[in-house]
């Protein structure tokens, strides 16, 4: 049986493995000036931070059309014995219902609601994809996947709040406190929405040591196939090759994936941000 994996930009996968794994990526729209641009493809997240910190506005973001999802699904469907999209979670964007709506007039398709965002979809992609290639059954890859949405911990630690208040996702009064007080906040994704951990202080090179060693240490529930460290495009490569050994040193990882943030994910974290996201037995 032939299966196609399908997934939005979202996911933050590596172009290495979206290529190796021949998955499909349908790309959000990042708003600029009133214009629309597709996200990886005629906008990279450099360009977002260079227009924010002109000074000029701020972005915004679009999900994925029913049209677009449709148009695709019908190409795909001539070629494919099944269609297995996995979304953004539907706590955050309309992408996952907008790709229902689209699914009622294709019935080789299959839409799973990730209950995550950023490489935490990228999990849930991946696992889709070799389970895929290991000849299962489309149902039985559909039950795996639900299943492994809600063991997918994703996280990520931001250096400054500013893109989240100019978003509208924090108050004015928040994003001043964390920046006066020099507050480096944890994001966690729970249960398919995103909500404030932990709360760090001090230089963010140091800070995000701190919380690796947090999430990673005297834990017995991690699952060490993989785990992703995700960041935006141009942060210190001395702050990711530190988290890297650091992560490395706490675990048996059987596969550390570097990956960049997209510019849907930038968008709401800004140019210094990082996150380990991995899954629970």
């Amino acid at each position: 049986m032939r299966i196609k994996i399908t997934a939005d930009s979202t996911c933050d996968l590596t172009k290495e493995l979206i290529r190796q794994h021949d998955i499909y990526i349908f790309p959000l729209t990042i708003i600029k000036e009133g214009k629309g641009y597709l996200d990886g493809i005629e906008i990279q997240p450099q360009d977002i931070f260079d227009y924010v910190e002109s000074g000029a506005g701020v972005t915004q973001t679009s999900a994925v059309s029913v049209g677009e999802f449709e148009e695709k699904f019908e190409e795909l469907s001539k070629d494919f014995d099944c269609i297995i999209h996995i979304s953004l979670s539907s706590e955050f964007s309309a992408c996952y219902q907008n790709a229902v709506l689209a699914a009622e007039n294709y019935p080789k398709v299959r839409v799973v609601d990730s209950r995550n965002l950023s490489s935490g979809i990228g999990h849930v992609v991946l696992n889709a994809a070799l389970m895929a290639e290991s000849g299962m059954e489309p149902d039985e890859i559909v039950t795996k996947l639900k299943e492994l949405t809600a063991k997918v911990e994703a996280s990520f630690v931001i250096d400054s709040l500013k893109y989240l208040h100019r978003g509208g996702r924090c108050s004015g009064v928040a994003a001043l406190g964390a920046n006066v007080l020099k507050l480096k906040p944890c994001i966690e994704v729970i249960g398919g929405k995103m909500d404030v951990g932990k709360k760090y202080r001090g230089n963010f090179d140091k800070v995000i040591l701190q919380y690796v060693d947090d999430r990673l240490t005297g834990r017995d529930d991690i699952d060490y196939t993989r785990i992703f460290i995700t960041h935006p495009p141009g942060l210190d490569q001395k702050i990711v090759d530190s988290v890297y050994e650091a992560v490395k040193a706490r675990g048996p990882f059987r596969e550390i994936i570097i990956s960049h943030a997209g510019c849907t994910i930038s968008h709401h974290c800004g140019p210094v941000c990082l996150g380990i996201l991995f899954v629970r037995k």
